[in-house]
């Protein structure tokens, strides 16, 4: 990497953090600090930062940044893997998987049948693509991509931001497409790693970026009226629904997913088992342990699921009436859900792993 480009990477790096610089500066307990020119707290952070990026650096260039033969092969890779999808051809699509996807490829494959219904002879629109570089000789733990202008106050209306854990260095691109004529909405993605001159297949996503009807803004628009009622359960689960909504892979930040993610910590709930945590709950005169519960869209339906620890799954009429019980006495502890969601799916699970689940209507829990 040049040192006009290491420089780039580095200013936008220190103009995300810049907000929270002036944060410091401008706190109650460093007034002193105030006649400190904040441009020099910038450059400092610059030197450090480059010191940093000279020997592990990841960079992102947006479409406007790539020159049109990058963008072009790119957008015309995003089509051409499409087309494999859309006739369900996923031997093709493993032909031009790079070697680590295509030794595992049935997630892939399964992906494609399940969509292909709602894909086959669908035509797909090209969104700008992102080009990623990351650059160094071993593996990056957690690689942080900054694409486009960041403000003062971090992301902007253009910007993007990609963290992938356990990269290789090598050159990569994420290209979405928006999916006409399906049956219902669609977005499908690909994560293209370069190999020579070809861009080959490293992941694919496909989404559906609504829930009965309903994107992510309206559910971000809901979570914050379930706040205002004082239900902030279902705020939390619905805040968490609208950042899976408005971006079409898990590992993208956006200015809006941002500000949902500071609006979420507003309602973080502490009696729920999240963050690897559990929690007790008290149901038909005995204790279970939950060790999750979180939304899950099922089909056209938004239902909650609540998993809990069991010994023993094998007797499948007794465990159906222990996961009714917990169902009822997590309603019972928190009947806001009724506002939230369509049914609650119960899943015992033991030590080994395997389970037994049940779901229910929200109607018919009582």
């Amino acid at each position: 990497m040049g040192f006009r480009e290491a420089l780039f990477y580095s200013l936008r790096r220190a103009r995300r953090h810049l907000s929270l610089i002036q944060f410091v500066v401008d706190s109650e307990p460093m007034k002193f600090l105030r006649n400190i020119r904040l441009h020099l707290v910038f450059n400092l952070l610059i030197a450090v930062l480059m010191s940093a990026d000279v020997v592990h650096t990841q960079t992102c260039f947006t479409a406007a940044d790539m020159d049109e033969p990058t963008r072009a092969a790119l957008q015309g890779a995003g089509k051409r893997y499409f087309e494999m999808v859309s006739r369900g051809d996923s031997a093709s699509l493993k032909q031009n998987a790079i070697s680590s996807l295509a030794s595992e490829f049935s997630p892939v494959e399964n992906a494609v049948k399940d969509n292909q219904p709602n894909l086959s002879g669908a035509q797909a629109t090209p969104r700008p693509p992102f080009l990623l570089k990351a650059e160094g000789s071993a593996l990056l733990p957690r690689a942080e991509f900054l694409c486009g202008v960041f403000g003062p106050s971090g992301q902007t209306a253009n910007s993007a931001e990609f963290v992938i854990p356990n990269l290789a260095p090598g050159n990569y691109a994420v290209v979405t497409l928006d999916v006409n004529g399906a049956k219902s909405p669609r977005t499908v993605s690909f994560v293209l790693q370069q190999q020579n001159a070809d861009w080959k297949v490293g992941g694919l996503y496909i989404k559906d970026p609504q829930i009965k009807g309903h994107d992510g803004n309206w559910f971000a628009d809901q979570a914050r009226a379930f706040k205002s009622k004082g239900e902030n359960h279902d705020a939390w689960f619905y805040y968490l629904e609208a950042r899976e909504l408005l971006v079409p892979v898990p590992f993208m930040y956006t200015r809006m997913t941002d500000k949902l993610y500071d609006e979420l910590q507003t309602v973080k709930p502490a009696d729920l088992p999240l963050d690897d945590s559990t929690i007790d709950l008290v149901a038909a005169g005995k204790t279970y342990r939950l060790t999750a519960v979180f939304a899950l869209p099922v089909g056209q339906d938004l239902d909650l699921v609540v998993k809990y620890q069991a010994a023993d799954v094998s007797d499948a009429a007794k465990t159906f009436q222990e996961n009714t019980a917990v169902m009822k006495a997590l309603l019972a502890k928190f009947p806001e859900f009724r506002d939230a969601f369509d049914g609650m799916v119960a899943r015992a699970v033991e030590s080994s792993g395997r389970d037994y689940g049940s779901m229910l209507p929200m109607k018919d829990i009582k």
